[in-house]
Order: structure tokens, then sequence, then C-alpha cells
């Protein structure tokens, strides 16, 4: 994992990624989706552009999920937020004691995180929910800055295995090991890297991952930081 470059801060991370446009397809992509917008959300103004992380830059917990959701963050303009997926994490995280509420609705609905933060490997509503390998390695500094800059992390949660393939990347990680839900990685001083099914509805709604599965995970993180020097 790289250093933080001398006067980086998390807010001019992300400003840096609000502001690209290193690949076509989501560019397109986001623009199309904030200009035409879904029905329910037809008088609401979208976001429509690259989403940065969100919570607290003195998190010792981070989680990274795959990318924004179209009519979800790409909307709001907040990672996980306004979607199902987020519905389920931020609970999670509420039940934890991370979250002050248990609802993410918008940027401005109060929500504050306490020791946890939130991201994601891509940054723009990727078509079909799948980045390109390129988009994936395009995005892939911000995630390395933006971990440089979270210094007080100990546990890394991967939401997916799209997520843990890039921290893994990011981590230098080889060999890497198989994702599988509740597979622990330890990275090295004291930290550990946590796999995670993502809370997406196809996981949800079938019943791969439940609440007693992503509760499990917040608490076995709180228990690693509990033991971290």
């Amino acid at each position: 994992m790289s250093e933080a470059r001398p006067g980086d801060t998390i807010e001019r991370l992300a400003d840096e990624i609000v502001g690209c446009r290193r690949c076509g397809r989501p560019v397109e992509l986001r623009a199309r989706v904030a200009r035409e917008r879904r029905a329910a959300f037809r008088d609401q103004e979208y976001w429509g552009r690259p989403v940065p992380g969100f919570g607290d830059p003195g998190a010792r917990l981070v989680l990274v999920g795959l990318a924004p959701a179209a009519h979800g963050a790409n909307r709001t303009g907040r990672i996980f937020t306004g979607d199902r997926s987020g519905d389920w994490l931020y609970r999670a995280l509420h039940r934890g004691g991370f979250a002050s509420q248990p609802t993410s609705r918008d940027r401005d609905d109060g929500l504050r995180l306490s020791d946890a933060y939130v991201t994601a490997a891509v940054r723009c509503a990727p078509p079909g929910n799948r980045p390109l390998p390129a988009e994936q390695a395009a995005c892939r500094p911000y995630l390395e800055q933006e971990l440089a800059l979270l210094g007080h992390a100990t546990v890394l949660v991967a939401l997916g295995a799209l997520a843990y393939r890039a921290l893994a990347a990011v981590e230098g990680l080889r060999p890497r090991p198989r994702f599988g839900h509740g597979v622990e990685v330890g990275l090295g001083g004291g930290r550990t890297l946590i796999c995670c099914y993502h809370p997406s509805q196809q996981n949800t709604f079938t019943g791969r991952l439940t609440e007693a599965m992503l509760d499990a995970v917040i608490e076995r993180s709180r228990a690693l930081i509990a033991r971290a020097p």
C-alpha cells in the first residue's frame, strides 16, 4: 500500500475523485442516467458524478463495496445511499454502533459514521454493474490514496469479490486467498482483511447473505479492533 502524499487530505482526494473523467463508458452512463432519471425520482436532481468515500477520517473500520448504483449513489452522491444495498449495510453499522442512524436516504439526512468509513473499488456506476478491468485499474489509485490517508484503519471489509480483488491488489497480496464469506487475511501491522458477501438484492433476496451473517462480520470487526495495539 502506498503512503499518503504530503498535503493530502480525505477532502482534497474527494474533490479529485468527483472531477474524474478517465473512463468513457461510466462517464457516458452516469450522465445519461442523471439526465433521463427513473420515474420514481423524476423530481430529484441526480448527482451524476464519481462518488467519493464517506465516514470518519480516523476510522479503524473501512468497508469497500463494488461501485455506486445507477439510481442509488449516482443519484444521491453518497456511497451506499438511496438503495437497498445501503439499507442493509447502514442498518448493520447502526446495530454495531458505527452509524448514528439505521437509514441512509440522501447526503443531508444527518447520518454520521463513528470509527467507520465506507468506500468503493469503482467510483462511477458501471454499465450492467460490471466494470471492465481497465476501469477497475483506473479507479484503483483512488482506493490506494484513500487507504493511505486512513492511517488508523485496522480492519478492512471487502463487500464482494471485486472489492476483495481491488484490496488485494492495493495491499500486494500474493498469493491471494480465495474469496469466501467470513474469510480473514492478515495484512501485517495488526491489520486484517475480512471478506463478506455484498449486500446486493441478488444476495439478500436469495438468503445468500442474511442480516445475521452481516452482523457477524461487523461484530468480528469490532472484536479485532478491540484487540489491536
